[in-house]
C-alpha cells in the first residue's frame, strides 16, 4: 500500500459526514452524529492514537452546543475509544492488546455463526454485489486508499451478518467492530492479498450455500488477522489465544 495521507485533526477537518439512521430506524441524534464520526476519524486513521480532543474544535465542527459534544465523548470514553485523564482533556485511546485480543474472542464466536445462518438467506443478487465489493477492495487496496478499503470492507462483511435473520446479533456484531482499531490493522502491509484470497474463499461458500465452509472460512480469516495485528501490537508471535489452551 503506498502511505495514507496526513491525519487530520478535528480543527482540520471539513463538513462531517452525514450520519444514517440506526438499524432500529430511528433518526441519530447529536449525540450520535458525533460519536460516530470520531469513531471513522479513529478507524481511517484521521485522529491518531494520543492525540487530544478539543471541545469546542468539535462543536464548532457539528455547529453545536458543547453538550452533546461532553456527551458524545462520555460515550466513547466508556467504550474504551477515548482516555480521559485529569487536568489534560481527552485522548484517542492507544490500541491495548489485552482488550483487542477480548474483542477478537468475542468476534470469533458470533461473525462465522452469523455467516452460517446467512448462507441460508442471501440471494444470488446479494452474493454478486459481495463479489463487487471484494473486487473494489482490492482495487483500493491496489492504490493504497485505505478510506475506501476500510469503508468496503464493513460493507463486505455485514452484507452478510444484515442477512442472518437475527437483527440483535447483527448489531452486537457492529458494537465489537466499533471497538476494533481497524486504523491499526490497516498498517499492517504485508496482509492485502491474503485478505484478499479469504474473501474470495469466503464468497465461494456463499455461492454454494454452503453454511459450514462459510463459517470455517471467516474464522480462518478472522484469526490470521488477529495474529498479523497481535505481532504488530506486541513484536511477537503469538499462539492463537481463541484455542482453549492458550492464554
Amino acid at each position: 500500500m503506498t502511505p495514507a495521507r496526513r491525519a487530520a485533526t478535528p480543527s482540520q477537518a471539513t463538513t462531517p459526514r452525514q450520519a444514517t439512521p440506526s438499524r432500529q430506524g430511528k433518526a441519530p441524534t447529536k449525540r450520535d452524529r458525533i460519536a460516530a464520526e470520531l469513531r471513522r476519524m479513529i478507524s481511517e486513521g484521521e485522529l491518531p492514537r494520543g492525540s487530544r480532543i478539543q471541545q469546542d474544535v468539535l462543536a464548532a465542527m457539528f455547529d453545536t452546543s458543547i453538550t452533546p459534544v461532553r456527551e458524545a465523548l462520555r460515550l466513547l470514553e466508556a467504550e474504551g475509544v477515548l482516555v480521559g485523564e485529569p487536568h489534560k482533556g481527552v485522548r484517542v485511546a492507544d490500541a491495548d492488546f489485552e482488550q483487542v485480543k477480548t474483542v477478537y474472542l468475542m468476534r470469533r464466536l458470533l461473525e462465522p455463526y452469523a455467516m452460517q445462518r446467512a448462507a441460508r438467506r442471501l440471494s444470488p443478487r446479494d452474493i454478486d454485489l459481495a463479489e463487487r465489493l471484494a473486487e473494489e477492495m482490492e482495487q483500493a487496496a491496489a492504490e493504497g486508499d485505505r478510506a475506501r478499503l476500510n469503508a468496503t470492507n464493513y460493507r463486505f462483511h455485514f452484507l452478510f451478518y444484515a442477512n442472518c435473520g437475527n437483527e440483535g446479533l447483527t448489531n452486537e456484531i457492529e458494537q465489537l467492530w466499533q471497538k476494533f482499531p481497524w486504523d491499526v490493522l490497516q498498517v499492517v502491509g504485508d496482509r492485502a492479498e491474503e485478505t484478499s484470497n479469504e474473501h474470495r474463499s469466503m464468497l465461494a461458500a456463499a455461492r454454494l450455500g454452503d453454511g459450514a465452509a462459510l463459517a470455517k472460512a471467516t474464522e480462518w480469516h478472522l484469526g490470521r488477522s488477529f495474529l498479523a495485528l497481535a505481532r504488530h501490537l506486541t513484536g511477537q508471535r503469538i499462539a492463537d489465544p481463541f484455542d482453549v489452551d492458550n492464554d
